[in-house]
């Protein structure tokens, strides 16, 4: 194992100076980071999107109600988690587009049209973008988390312009990102299944049945395929390999989520599986904070998506299916599908 993790295989960097968030911090700042911003991810909170999450599936769905094929990414999946993220931070009607989520997702899975550099300035003008806007807005229009984020490093001193940038860039990106990949992998692991798909769409499918099919779709093809890296605190031997003291560590999420000493019957799919105690939001102090809004997110747009959609098939094969090429998320780039 390597102490750098610049030389750890599949290791991309984050974005210059945007790498001061609460994903890479340890207590004290891990804890004064998550404070700023878990008031906005409480369970009561979010559930109070669930009627903008329901009328915006309904107003993506309604655009594609007479298509033969569609998207299921691109349609749907994406646009639907980034809408939800940006009503959160309070990212303005203008700057809520196709192309400001092309910024942000080039920065785990890079255009190979575009020069990095450019890239990264794109970005960097955008966050830019973003806090002045914040900055220019009276008090009563930034009640939403970013305005809230700016008055903590303007008014309090509670976090720094870095800290800052890095937060909103963080939230943007991972706020949408793992959702969509949800919603995308969990689709196609119905399409597989569909004796389980039909589950969801039945007359007597309950919300106790649904909360649990999104707890199985996670553990099934987790939207976050490894932790982020960690260092080893102290030596320990772990199954036959010895890990040092600083060495860098990275947990396979997707792995122990298919762990069949913990899950009997790890590879398939059961949406009525209990316990699931998964690890697709990670555990202690670094569980997921968005991890309500996945869940209603989920809950709300799988089945609606189900009995919009109809009867489909995959469009092409599975294994042509194009995958996002990122080390940490497991996410498909397009998933093509017809109607029967």
């Amino acid at each position: 194992m390597s102490k750098d993790p610049g030389r750890v295989p599949g290791y991309v960097p984050g974005p210059t100076g945007l790498n001061r968030h609460l994903v890479h911090a340890d207590p004290p700042d891990h804890t004064r980071l998550r404070t700023l911003v878990n008031t906005a991810f409480v369970p009561r909170r979010i559930a109070q999107l669930e009627p903008l999450i329901t009328d915006t599936a309904n107003r993506l769905l309604d655009r594609i109600e007479h298509h033969v094929h569609v998207d299921v990414i691109a349609d749907f999946a994406a646009p639907l988690t980034f809408r939800m993220i940006c009503a959160i931070l309070g990212v303005p009607d203008g700057l809520d587009t196709p192309a400001t989520r092309a910024t942000l997702m080039a920065t785990i899975a890079p255009a190979a049209d575009l020069d990095p550099s450019r890239q990264e300035h794109d970005l960097h003008a955008l966050l830019d973008t973003l806090v002045a806007d914040k900055r220019s807005a009276n008090e009563s229009s930034t009640v939403d988390l970013l305005g809230a984020l700016v008055r903590a490093s303007d008014e309090n001193g509670a976090m720094s312009e870095e800290e800052l940038r890095s937060t909103a860039y963080l939230l943007l990106l991972v706020g949408h990102d793992t959702t969509m990949n949800l919603v995308g992998n969990g689709t196609l692991a119905l399409l597989h299944c569909p004796a389980q798909a039909a589950r969801l769409t039945g007359p007597d499918t309950g919300p106790g049945l649904v909360a649990s099919a999104v707890e199985e779709l996670l553990r099934y093809d987790s939207p976050v395929r490894d932790a982020t890296f960690r260092c080893a605190a102290e030596p320990i031997a772990l199954h036959g390999q010895q890990i040092e003291e600083g060495d860098i560590v990275s947990l396979l999420i997707g792995s122990a989520n298919r762990d069949e000493a913990h899950f009997p019957g790890a590879d398939r799919l059961d949406l009525g599986r209990t316990p699931n105690d998964h690890l697709a939001f990670g555990y202690g102090p670094h569980f997921c904070i968005g991890a309500a809004l996945a869940r209603l997110e989920g809950s709300t747009a799988l089945p609606l998506l189900l009995r919009r959609l109809g009867p489909v098939q995959l469009a092409k094969p599975a294994d042509e299916l194009p995958w996002r090429p990122t080390r940490v998320m497991r996410g498909l780039a397009a998933l093509p599908v017809v109607r029967n």
